[in-house]
């Protein structure tokens, strides 16, 4: 028995039909209207991290929940998880940690990404929808990792959210091209709208058994109101430009991780001798694009030490003001694009201190931000000798 919803938004109404779910959908999601996208509608995610400010306890049981719903199915033993980029870079990346914690073994974790690397081989797909379009897989870096990149027997897919499951089914055929031995897929998300007739497309043409799994589940449509003077984000540019970037992404999930990403003691210790003491006021541990998990790792080191924190992400989305965003902060990305960023829902006053997570080198970008939001840089490294991260903080001003 599925049960009705509408959500009206300036674009339009969001019509849907529930199926049955222990998570209560306002609990989960939130909801705006988008800019320069094919679908005028976004799902704000309330336990994702990135256009919503949310606990890592909260981001955690998440993981933890998604991760048993894959294992509980009999896999765990040479699969590759992939999170799509850019919003479910970092829920990737934690399906897949909190997977390696109850008991997976012989996996690899990748995410799609929108950056060039020169020389590097990939698969390359597209997201119709997207407010940009154009994703890649790269092969992994490392040869025990390529070498499972291209014999796994299962496939396990994350993204936030799935309304028609057609990148999916891009990706799963890239992939199959390279990787013929395939023996299944986990479609992983948040909420899954994907219409039974989608779903059962998807299936049909990936050729191998699909698994669903998600939070919530149920149909979903859009209906536009057709008003062209609604406003709009006047000349948002979020298409890069293609140069390689290399030299400025230090997070390893485009290249292959294997095990879990560990944060050395000292480093939150030094972070610690920066705050003001626990008890003083809340946290904000933000993470940038694509590299979103590090945040949360953060965050969640911050939080068992009596921190009460909350983890967010600027992204390249361009969204209305309106309905679950409050407010919109407009700057220039620190990827070298020259395109804007965004961070939405973010009121500086309502934290203690601010602790900005990225992977490239201090920019003028990131230091503009540093300084609007008195917040302490935390530029995250990877020691390639351990897998561990090293974390290097600059404070503003």
């Amino acid at each position: 028995m599925t049960k009705p919803l509408s959500i009206p938004l300036d674009s339009g109404v969001l019509h849907f039909d529930l199926e049955p779910g222990r998570v209560p959908i306002r609990r989960l999601l939130g909801f705006a209207s988008r800019i320069g996208s094919q679908r005028k509608f976004l799902l704000v995610s309330k336990v994702l991290g990135k256009h919503y400010p949310v606990s890592p306890l909260m981001m955690s049981w998440t993981y933890r929940a998604l991760a048993r719903s894959v294992l509980d199915s009999g896999t765990g033993q040479r699969a590759l998880w992939i999170g799509m980029a850019e919003t479910a870079t970092g829920l990737g990346y934690g399906v897949f940690e909190a997977a390696c914690r109850e008991g997976a073994g012989n996996g690899l974790f990748m995410q799609t990404t929108r950056y060039h690397l020169e020389g590097m081989p990939r698969l390359e797909f597209d997201e119709a929808h997207s407010h940009a379009t154009d994703f890649f897989l790269y092969f992994p870096a490392e040869a025990q990792a390529q070498e499972l990149f291209r014999r796994a027997e299962i496939l396990v897919l994350i993204d936030d959210e799935i309304s028609t499951g057609r990148t999916f089914l891009r990706l799963i055929q890239a992939y199959q091209a390279i990787n013929p031995g395939l023996r299944k897929v986990f479609i992983v998300s948040l909420v899954n709208f994907a219409k039974t007739e989608d779903r059962a497309k998807l299936e049909a043409q990936a050729g191998v058994p699909v698994e669903w799994v998600a939070l919530r589940k149920g149909n979903m449509h859009f209906e536009a109101n057709g008003d062209e003077a609604l406003p709009s984000a006047a000349a948002v540019n979020v298409i890069g430009n293609g140069c390689c970037k290399k030299h400025l992404l230090a997070w390893p999930g485009r290249l292959g991780i294997k095990a879990p990403i560990g944060l050395a003691d000292n480093d939150i210790r030094a972070l610690q001798s920066l705050l003001a003491p626990a008890d003083s006021g809340p946290l904000l541990v933000l993470g940038t694009g694509e590299c979103n998990a590090p945040a949360y790792l953060l965050g969640r080191e911050l939080e068992r030490r009596g921190y009460r924190v909350k983890v967010q992400s600027t992204t390249r989305s361009p969204i209305r003001p309106g309905s679950d965003i409050a407010s919109v902060c407009r700057f220039e990305d620190n990827y070298d694009d020259g395109i804007d960023n965004f961070i939405y829902n973010l009121n500086p006053d309502a934290y203690r201190s601010i602790v900005l997570c990225h992977e490239t080198p201090l920019s003028g970008p990131l230091q503009e931000r540093l300084d609007a939001w008195r917040a302490i840089g935390a530029r995250i490294a990877i020691d390639s000798s351990t897998g561990h991260a090293k974390l290097h903080f600059s404070r503003s001003g």
